[in-house]
């Protein structure tokens, strides 16, 4: 048999039939959940393949309350979760991103909004908000805090980087490069503002986030832009 034959392209690229776990990674830039008549979030428009009986529902705005729905409705981050429901395996992406899957185990973390491909319906969460005009400039201002037990997928640009932070070394990040960070964490907006600034998009250079205490920040060799849904 060619190696370049149809037989072989499929035997190389097929799904592995072995993987059983409920979160999957069938490669690096593509998540499979394995549905037992169970619920899963997933990014809106992330779905890329399913096979058996999976039904698809939009995320209210008043999911999560009258306070999530106030932050959506600021943010734009409203409508971007599908709940999907039923058995069999579903496969989602997000333009070509790798895929990295956790497990929290009582924990809770903060992910840019952007960055949430999936999550367990066990797992909550919360938009929470970073106070500052600055924030607001730079695109870092909202982020949803997922806590409980389950897992959750996210997604980076290239390959990431954890810092570690500690009382003695703070670490300053681009909020546009800053993918996830330790839930006990709560940043702060460092600020370098002049008027041509704010005449433009803010960049890394300009606004920055500071991470003070003990825990951890995941960063990606990209900055991305997020924009409000119309």
């Amino acid at each position: 048999m060619s190696k370049y034959s149809i037989e072989a392209f499929i035997n190389e690229t097929k799904e592995n039939p072995q993987q059983r776990d409920y979160f999957e990674l069938e490669t690096k830039h593509l998540l499979e959940i394995n549905l037992n008549n169970q619920a899963v979030w997933t990014k809106k428009g992330s779905m890329v393949s399913y096979v058996g009986n999976v039904n698809f529902e939009r995320q209210g705005m008043l999911a999560g309350g009258i306070g999530n729905f106030l932050k959506k409705a600021i943010s734009g981050e409203g409508a971007k979760l599908m709940k999907a429901e039923g058995t069999g395996k579903l496969y989602v992406a997000d333009f070509g991103k790798k895929v990295r899957i956790l497990y929290l185990n009582n924990e809770s973390v903060c992910v840019n909004g952007n960055d949430v491909l999936a999550h367990e319906q066990s797992i909550k969460s919360d938009i929470t908000m970073l106070k500052s005009i600055a924030g607001m400039m730079s695109g870092g201002l909202f982020q949803v805090k997922l806590s409980g037990t389950g897992h959750i997928a996210i997604t980076t640009h290239g390959d990431p980087l954890t810092l570690l932070v500690t009382p003695d070394t703070p670490v300053f990040t681009d909020p546009n490069a800053t993918v996830a960070w330790s839930g006990n964490l709560s940043p702060e907006l460092k600020t370098n503002i002049s008027f041509q600034s704010l005449m433009g998009r803010g960049s890394g250079e300009e606004f920055q986030m500071k991470f003070s205490g003990h825990g951890w920040v995941l960063i990606q060799p990209y900055e991305e832009v997020y924009y409000m849904e119309k």
